[in-house]
């Protein structure tokens, strides 16, 4: 949920001490010399990104808020952490979304699918592996970083990332005073291009062991080589394009299901449960939404009308052409592949035009802004995410952390993959070939799922979630 291609203004990265506001949002302070991790007080959090001014500004949409430095606030992040099998899962987790203006619509857990679109049953497993471990932990001289969106269009998807982390940390450090672990994050925008000035930042700090993310899949793909020529672990919580695992990157562990699993699989729930004869694929031009939408056509058969099928480009607001062409093909329902920037206007517009299709979309659009920038337009929209709900414990230590926002979709992935690294250091892992070592091996139950991953780096087994807006 996603990690992504995108167009974004360059951003300078500098290290600097990282202060929380509310709801999430993320305020630059003054930046210090160096790439490497700076001391943070309560949260074992270190900033290394400041942005730009002029970065994405919300205004009334509750996007990324850009004041005068253009740093992101997330506002309330209320979508899906993951849970194959956790139980006890919070009502509002996974998709639970606050609604658009006097909406009071929230994205609701249905059904946890496999990719024939048929349900899956949450199982009760293992006990999840717990960051704070046995309180004994000694180290020094380590820690981590995250590369993802902290600014731009679709900056709630990497903050609910990075928020998700300090979970995990807040309990590591509390629980170890004698292995104190900090992780930086560095700010990516969602673009590849600004990715690949941030990826040479992010290996020249070599207490840096161990890389949560990227995020998107574009931005993946143009800095995995970099990762794995250094030798740094990168384990996303969110990259889901498939191929992203067949360019030999040696380096690279996904924390989810890819998009050869998502797209077949509500693909399918969408021809067998749903009953839809006619779907119209809309897509992005991201590394994600392309291959996403490949997918789900393959899936759905003869089932997507080619006829109206649609492109549309990252940043657009103005949707009348597709629109128009929607309202001529009459479909019995809309396939969106991109992301929530896009897809809430696109959704208001076709709503605004009486097209009564359903909406249907994936991980990308699955968040809180999806529902607060589209409002009752979002009303009955279908969302897939290989994430699932998060459970009531780690929701409420998550709001504990993080000024009572709620988490959002892949916070649960993100706890799991640090608590993951986490582990490593503990166990007296130094370095970044020891961390890769222990990533390669690991076979332990998280909150979201088993963590196992086959010499692609791909987990060996991984399930999808549909939501919906209600």
């Amino acid at each position: 949920m996603h990690r992504r291609s995108m167009r974004g203004a360059l951003v300078v990265v500098a290290a600097a001490t990282l202060t929380l506001a509310a709801c999430g949002s993320k305020t630059p302070a003054t930046p210090s010399a160096g790439g490497g991790s700076t001391p943070a007080s309560d949260t074992a959090v270190a900033s290394a990104s400041s942005s730009d001014t002029g970065m994405a500004s919300g205004s009334d949409t509750g996007m990324a808020s850009g004041s005068d430095t253009g740093m992101a606030s997330s506002s309330s992040s209320e979508s899906g952490g993951g849970s194959e099998s956790s139980s006890g899962a919070s009502s509002s987790g996974g998709g639970g979304a606050a609604g658009g203006s006097g909406s009071g619509l929230t994205i609701t857990p249905v059904v946890q699918i496999d990719t024939s679109g048929k349900e899956v049953k949450s199982a009760a497993g293992a006990a999840p592996a717990d960051p704070a471990g046995d309180g004994k932990a000694k180290c020094s001289g380590v820690s981590l970083a995250f590369a993802g969106a902290q600014t731009g269009d679709n900056a709630a998807l990497g903050i609910n990332i990075f928020d998700g982390a300090k979970v995990a940390l807040d309990a590591h450090n509390k629980a170890n005073p004698g292995c104190q672990v900090k992780m930086t994050p560095f700010d990516t925008t969602g673009d590849q291009q600004q990715a690949t000035q941030v990826a040479p930042k992010i290996v020249a700090d070599t207490s840096i062991i161990g890389l949560l993310g990227p995020a998107f899949s574009g931005e993946t793909g143009a800095t995995e080589n970099i990762f794995s020529e250094a030798g740094l672990v990168s384990v996303t919580a969110s990259a889901t394009r498939v191929d992203l695992t067949t360019q030999g990157f040696k380096t690279f562990f996904r924390g989810l299901a890819n998009d050869g699993v998502q797209g077949p699989s509500v693909a399918k729930y969408m021809v067998d449960t749903l009953k839809y004869k006619k779907v119209c694929v809309i897509q992005d031009d991201s590394a994600y939404g392309t291959g996403l939408a490949d997918a789900v056509k393959k899936g759905l058969g003869s089932v997507a009308d080619e006829s109206c099928a649609q492109d549309v480009k990252t940043k657009q607001k103005d949707f009348s052409a597709v629109v128009t062409a929607i309202q001529t093909a009459a479909p019995d329902a809309i396939f969106y592949s991109g992301y929530y920037a896009e897809g809430a206007p696109l959704a208001s517009q076709l709503r605004s035009a009486s097209v009564t299709a359903a909406f249907v979309s994936a991980d990308g659009v699955n968040d809180p802004q999806f529902v607060k920038q589209a409002g009752d337009a979002s009303k009955d929209a279908i969302l897939s995410c290989p994430c699932g709900p998060s459970p009531e414990k780690f929701a409420a230590d998550y709001k504990a952390a993080n000024n009572n926002a709620a988490p959002g979709v892949y916070s649960v992935e993100a706890y799991d993959l640090t608590t993951i690294m986490l582990k490593a250091i503990d166990s007296g892992v130094k370095d970044r070939a020891g961390m890769v070592d222990y990533v390669k091996k690991y076979n332990g139950a998280g909150l979201a799922r088993q963590y196992k991953w086959d010499d692609k780096g791909e987990l060996t087994s991984a399930l999808i979630w549909i939501y919906k807006v209600q």
